[in-house]
């Protein structure tokens, strides 16, 4: 089970050698030694094999009493096996915190201590900014650079600061930020933030924020502030506890007194202590919560190997409860329901010979809009041309470039281009407007099938323009759909999806979306080709990238759960009826152990079947 992250995990060993302790204690009869026949011998041997498992959990105990949480689970395993020591049956009471241990173990194991790991970021924010003093180059550390210092930026450097672009129109690469795929070109006075790379020329930016409000920066505290208000599951099995156990403790007090006050106002009645006194701990070991010890957290783990088979990985078994409460499952779009690579969608207006001469120019060019055209139109010829920063490629006959080249050059097009949402490049010849290429990000095979299966509503949140935004969940089938955000404007808006008491997973790929990942009910990462941060950041990874696994954990989210509450109903129903019946004095200890052990495989084989469970 998950505890709390100031609990201390068991080390494996302790298990290890209470079982062992435990087997070779229940062998002790069969080796022909006089000495294990000495109660004390056996009394000795077995508290020191409960050490091991017992000690740490009445630690807790008693630490969780001290907090106000007297009724814990903890609290309820303690008097159990307490009890079966006190009347003489220390296997049973080893064997209760044992198999208590090793559901704690295996759930321990389940959750990923790294998710809240941000490393990955720090490490992502500059480390160096280059100043402009007089003239000459100065590094400093960002947290050096004053408000008003001018930077220089060279192509493939990192932005270490938000700062105000002095120089010529330049494009940066934004997707580390924005989850755009496409380098966005900034004019003269506009805003660069921290974290986008320079593509294709020197540029000088003037400081508008310091390092510590950089960016970077409020996206490393927006991961850190997210995940804090990110409460985790609470488990069944704790809030169970705060119930059963007083109900247990105080009918086992009132096996006891009950017949003692009887006796009082019938002398006829012969109240002896010690029979009512074994009854009342028979009763205690009987309500030993082993079989939802062990099953519950078996059917949890089984339906995290099931999800793993198809290449979905849970982060911890609260997950899987938590994913069936969605309400809403809201996606980036970059890489996540689409391949985050540029390909040519149709070409306009252009022949062959036209479509070759475009092709050479973008032949020396790194730009991902010039690969999507060679991989469209391969050739082996290279023409000259001026790279223009921000416009395209000119030379004297031709132009290739965005719309703002032929504006520029004061070549007159239509004015639908302009409505066009994906990425136009016009080409012009000889000062006349002779066609253009459209380009767009490629929708991923199975993104209509994610959208389709969903059992609850699908909103799309991207950082790319609204009107690419709008097309592309057009095409999808997906109604809600937000461009234009920053990972803050994503945050905001979960924030109030959730404010209007929606519970929301979100599925994203980039460093741009762990703030949005960590402030999910359930943080959804794409695992083949996310980055590092947004794995570390979810709490399930979809590791083929498809997205139309994310139905699928749904499915399989659901299903655990079913078989979770067979379970439960399967173990309390007949523990209860074996409480009344050691209550009434027909229960003795073979029975309790049936009633723990014997539903604890019933529930086993049970949870058994999600492993033979198939899921499309």
């Amino acid at each position: 089970m998950e505890q709390e992250h100031t609990e201390e995990q068991m080390p494996w060993w302790n298990v290890i050698l209470s079982g062992g302790m435990l087997v070779i204690g229940l062998l002790f009869p069969y080796f022909g030694l006089d000495f294990v026949e000495k109660p004390q011998f056996m009394l000795a041997w077995y508290l020191l094999a409960f050490a091991f498992v017992g000690l740490p959990v009445m630690k807790e105990a008693w630490e969780t009493a001290l907090k106000g949480d007297v009724f814990s689970e903890f609290m309820l395993m303690t008097i159990a096996c307490i009890g079966a020591f006190a009347i003489g049956e220390y296997p049973e009471g080893v064997a209760v915190m044992l198999l208590y241990c090793i559901g704690e173990a295996l759930q321990d194991r389940a959750v990923d201590r790294a998710r809240d790991n941000i490393q990955e970021l720090i490490a992502f924010r500059p480390t160096v900014a280059k100043v402009v003093v007089q003239g000459k180059i100065i590094e400093k550390s960002p947290e050096e650079v004053q408000v008003g210092d001018i930077l220089e930026v060279k192509a493939g450097d990192r932005v270490p600061l938000d700062g105000k672009l002095v120089s010529a129109s330049a494009a940066f690469n934004t997707a580390a930020l924005t989850g755009e795929s496409l380098p966005r070109t900034f004019e003269t006075g506009g805003e660069v933030l921290a974290g986008m790379i320079a593509v294709d020329a020197v540029s000088h930016l003037e400081v508008v924020r310091p390092a510590s409000e950089s960016a970077v920066s409020r996206i490393l505290n927006m991961v850190e502030s997210a995940a804090e208000r990110k409460a985790p599951t609470e488990l069944f099995i704790r809030r169970f506890a705060r119930i059963y156990t007083p109900i247990v403790i105080g009918l086992a007090l009132l096996t006891v007194v009950c017949p003692y006050l009887y006796s009082i106002f019938d002398s006829q009645y012969s109240y002896v202590f010690t029979d009512w006194f074994r009854r009342a701990l028979v009763f205690l070991v009987i309500s030993c919560p082993c079989a939802l010890v062990i099953s519950v957290p078996l059917s949890y783990f089984a339906g995290i190997g099931l999800a793993s088979k198809h290449g979905i990985l849970f982060k911890g078994s609260n997950y899987l409860d938590a994913i069936t409460e969605v309400d809403v499952v809201a996606f980036d779009k970059t890489g996540t329901l689409t391949t985050g690579e540029f390909a040519v969608q149709s070409v306009v207006g252009l022949d062959q010979e036209a479509l070759q001469t475009v092709a050479a120019m973008e032949k020396s060019s790194n730009h991902p809009i010039a690969q999507a055209i060679l991989k469209y139109c391969p050739t082996e010829e290279n023409i000259s041309s001026q790279d223009m920063a921000g416009y395209g490629l000119k030379n004297e006959e031709w132009l290739v470039g965005n719309l703002k080249l032929l504006d520029r050059e004061q070549v007159s097009y239509a004015d639908a281009l302009r409505s066009i949402p994906e990425t136009v490049v016009a080409v012009a010849r000889k000062g006349k407007y002779m066609g253009h290429i459209i380009l767009a990000d490629t929708i991923k095979e199975d993104a209509k099938k994610a959208i389709s299966d969903l059992p609850v509503r699908a909103e799309m949140l991207s950082g790319d323009r609204q009107e690419l935004v709008t097309k592309v969940a057009a095409d999808l089938g997906i109604s809600h759909a937000y461009g234009d955000l920053l990972p803050d404007g994503k945050v905001l808006h979960l924030q109030n999806v959730k404010n209007a008491g929606e519970r929301v997973a979100f599925v994203g790929d980039g460093i741009n979306d762990a703030p949005v990942l960590a402030l999910s009910d359930v943080g959804i990462a794409m695992g083949g080709l996310g980055s590092d941060m947004a794995i570390e950041t979810a709490d399930v990874i979809i590791q083929t990238d498809q997205p139309s696994k994310v139905a699928c954990a749904m499915r399989i989210g659901r299903y655990t759960r079913r078989i979770v509450n067979q379970n439960i109903a399967l173990a309390l129903g007949v523990k209860g009826v074996v409480m009344l019946l050691g209550l009434l004095g027909f229960a003795n200890l073979w029975m309790a152990v049936f009633a723990d052990s014997g539903v604890a495989l019933l529930a086993v084989l049970n949870a058994a079947r999600i492993f033979f469970k198939k899921q499309n």
